[in-house]
């Protein structure tokens, strides 16, 4: 049931023209930021893959990949849902060494998102992702990286505050990230759902990496789900925000280092996922043929949304709206693009 609501008084801080200038000056900035802080090259991606590789992500197994078939190739193809597996693929192919990494933009369709005010059918990201040694492979060295993606976002604002004056009166990105596990939030507040625990928490620590999803909590149940085969469930985890303009916790990144060997057999396992094993994907990594990685995708559409202070992300991004969505924008004089 879509649920867009525009909070009263909203007005965009950024007329039509000057919010799409500011889009272009944003992805730039951000990109060299994060390109340089953790030493990425920018590559060109897939808009599709073949559907009989594994490669695509299945998010939290319940969503439908856009599929079509290619006469000319005689392959069936899926539109992305994310690049998590295909980027440890191509630094496999590319031959990057440890400490080296890719990021791109990935453009996926996702038919069965929610449509609200943070949800659309189209998604845009930086899926990024790095050649790690066995020995990063731990919770410091994760909070280190999250450290360094929230820092790029700060500078990123900056600059963008400096070139839109308008934009100060929006609060400073914190560069003293709270760090905290979704067992904890379990823990403290047993009787809330996970998306209470998140605003809860958030709101009191407004740049927060919540760590450790996927996996069952002692509830038995799983804080968010997440594919067997890409993060390592005790070692990924959200970046999230606190948003002034809607009034709750902002999911800006997924990320996480992602499985090994070892790994993606026990969650394969646990997931009841094992016919994946004969897929050529996780053949090759349960052989131990793809490097040890960390990655994750950072929402373009939400970073805007966050530092140009928009109420819906129909205002940074042109998609397709339902009748309700529409109807609310409009009324609240909100031009969706």
């Amino acid at each position: 049931m879509p649920s867009t609501i525009i909070p009263k008084g909203y007005v965009p801080r950024l007329n039509l023209y000057d919010t799409q200038k500011a889009i272009g000056l944003l992805n730039r900035l951000f990109e060299d930021n994060l390109g340089g802080a953790l030493n990425l090259r920018r590559v060109s991606a897939p808009l599709f893959v073949e559907a009989s590789t594994g490669l695509n992500d299945d998010l939290n197994g319940v969503e439908r990949a856009v599929s079509f078939d290619v006469p000319a190739a005689g392959r069936d193809a899926q539109v992305v849902h994310s690049l998590a597996k295909w980027k440890r693929l191509a630094l496999h192919r590319y031959q990057f060494s440890v400490g080296e990494g890719l990021y791109t933009d990935m453009n996926a369709i996702r038919r069965d998102e929610e449509l609200d005010n943070i949800h659309s059918a189209y998604v845009d990201q930086w899926d990024w992702e790095k050649v790690i040694a066995p020995r990063d492979r731990t919770v410091d060295y994760l909070k280190e990286t999250v450290s360094t993606i929230v820092a790029a976002l700060a500078d990123t604002q900056t600059t963008l505050r400096a070139v839109y004056p308008q934009l100060t009166p929006l609060p400073a990105v914190d560069r003293a990230v709270s760090f905290v596990t979704a067992q904890e939030l379990e823990d403290r507040w047993p009787d809330l759902s996970p998306k209470e625990r998140e605003n809860t928490w958030v709101k009191d620590h407004p740049v927060t990496f919540l760590m450790g999803i996927g996996g069952a909590l002692k509830s038995g149940q799983p804080h968010d789900g997440r594919a067997p085969d890409y993060d390592d469930w005790n070692l990924n985890g959200d970046i999230l925000v606190w948003n002034d303009v809607l009034g709750h916790a902002f999911e800006l990144s997924s990320m996480g280092i992602r499985v090994d060997a070892k790994t993606l057999d026990r969650q394969l396992s646990i997931a009841s996922c094992d016919h994946r094993r004969e897929l050529p994907f996780h053949k090759m990594l349960l052989a131990g043929e793809l490097p040890l990685t960390i990655g994750g995708g950072i929402g373009q559409s939400r970073v805007s949304m966050f530092l140009l202070g928009k109420a819906h992300i129909g205002e940074v991004q042109a998609s397709i709206w339902d009748p309700h969505t529409q109807a609310a924008c409009r009324e609240a004089g909100v031009i969706l693009l």
